[in-house]
């Protein structure tokens, strides 16, 4: 086991600044990166001076500064040429990767986890994710055999780009308000309070901003999807009388709404209601989703003749199942909303777009255009830790087996009124169960079942 383990993980690098995540790895990950990024280029695109370069940003950690300076040393390093865009949100990075056509980027952020935490998340070519199936542990090998060398004449060009004009603009491509909403965001001081602010300032909406302010520390833990970090953004939402809260992570990649009524929104109903909006303006398109996902979200695409496509947990998975199979948009309970039309990447920022587009055209308040889509009784995730994840799915399977049963991600078990998906875990000794059923009474029945199988849940805070 190397010392990387630690930091290197199923879909990015993340670790403890100062501890797990230094300047040292920074210089090591922008050397491996431009090595390895610049590898996968055809002949004829290693021909093409922009995408012989590499992208790369940073979130508003107090750390961040430092290991971008490192990082640009060891991508430069590489004899690969660098674009900085400063601060900015991950989304940026993937328009910025996009919109110059360079071999991939490269964002310095710890995105939901504590402010002393920091890390990269790495993309290739077109903003193509980056991950343990797709390159990451061929970056992490790399890393692993890097000694960090001093700054000498044969480092390739840098150079520093402002892109929030060109950035904004890509954003309100997706934006139509036919009617002025009240909105309150909350940033946590995390990227989106900048993102918001450039994006959103000249636009038809009111912006009530919350935690904007950069300093060092987040107001809460920057994940919105912990119950406990939207008080604030519920708070605000009825003493604005708010048409609808948006609660961001830190670097704004993923989000949860909150409805007028102070009551958050589950990402797989926020992601049907889209869905439905995307498949009825592009008849025939294909839609993504999470397979933790509610049976509303197939049903209302279908509904709206658009196509389901059920993808396994993970915006690696979900970005190239976008991609693969054409689809207009993706999303799930994650909070992570995918676009065709931002390419094929997550975006928090194009999420508000998208609900101002959708809600401002209803007549309806919000809670009222999501009351129809709770109309089964669903678990959300609960977790629990086992020694062999692998004879439980086992068990499971042969338990249920007059189930319908696939692996897409761990083992999902069909049946006419119920079903449920267990799956373990990225980056913990986890089994993950979802589970939805009819109504409340099958539901907890069956919770019941399958806690027997699995064991005692993992107490959550």
């Amino acid at each position: 086991m190397s010392a990387s383990d630690k930091v290197f993980r199923a879909e990015d690098v993340c670790g403890l600044y100062g501890q797990e995540i230094d300047e040292d790895l920074a210089w090591k990950v922008g050397h491996a990166c431009g090595q390895f990024l610049r590898s996968l280029l055809s002949g004829y695109e290693r021909g093409q001076s922009s995408t012989n370069r590499l992208v790369v940003g940073r979130d508003m950690r107090p750390h961040s500064e430092m290991l971008l300076s490192a990082l640009i040393e060891g991508v430069t390093s590489s004899g690969t040429a660098c674009i900085d865009i400063g601060a900015a949100d991950t989304p940026m990075l993937y328009f910025a990767v996009n919109h110059l056509g360079t071999c991939g980027g490269i964002q310095i952020t710890a995105s939901h986890n504590p402010i002393e935490y920091n890390g990269f998340k790495i993309c290739g070519l077109k903003a193509r994710p980056v991950a343990g199936s797709s390159g990451l542990k061929e970056i992490q090998r790399l890393v692993d055999s890097l000694r960090r060398m001093p700054v000498g004449a044969s480092m390739a060009p840098r150079q520093r780009i402002d892109l929030w004009d060109e950035y904004r603009k890509h954003v309100w491509a997706l934006l139509r308000t036919p009617r002025r909403l009240k909105v309150v965001v909350d940033a946590a001081n995390g990227m989106g309070g900048a993102a918001i602010s450039k994006i959103f300032e000249k636009a038809d909406v009111e912006i009530v901003p919350l935690n904007f302010d950069i300093g060092g520390k987040f107001a809460h833990p920057p994940d919105p999807l912990v119950e406990a970090n939207l008080k604030m953004t519920k708070v605000a939402v009825r003493e604005e009388k708010a048409n609808f809260g948006l609660c961001l992570d830190g670097d704004a990649d993923c989000c949860v709404f909150v409805d007028e009524k102070a009551r958050a929104v589950r990402g797989d109903l926020m992601t049907a209601l889209l869905a439905r909006h995307f498949a009825e303006e592009n008849p025939g398109a294909t839609v993504v989703y999470d397979l933790r996902s509610s049976r509303v979200v197939g049903e209302e695409i279908r509904a709206a003749g658009g196509v389901p496509r059920r993808q396994r947990a993970g915006y690696a998975y979900m970005r190239k199942a976008m991609a693969d199979s054409h689809a207009v948009f993706g999303g799930g309970p994650a909070g992570h909303f995918f676009f065709r039309d931002n390419y094929n990447c997550d975006s928090g920022a194009i999420a508000l777009a998208a609900a101002l587009t959708v809600i401002s055209s209803q007549s309806k308040p919000f809670s009222e255009l999501i009351r129809p889509l709770k109309r089964y009784s669903y678990s959300g995730q609960i977790d629990f830790q086992v020694e062999d994840g692998g004879a439980k799915l086992k068990e499971i399977a042969e338990a249920l087996s007059d189930a319908q049963i696939d692996y897409l991600d761990g083992v999902t078990c069909q049946y006419e009124d119920w079903w449920c998906n267990v799956r373990p875990a990225e980056d913990e000794p986890l089994l993950c169960l979802t589970l939805e059923a009819k109504d409340q009474t099958l539901m907890r029945k069956k919770l019941k079942e399958i806690k027997g199988i699995i064991g005692k849940a993992v107490a959550r805070k």
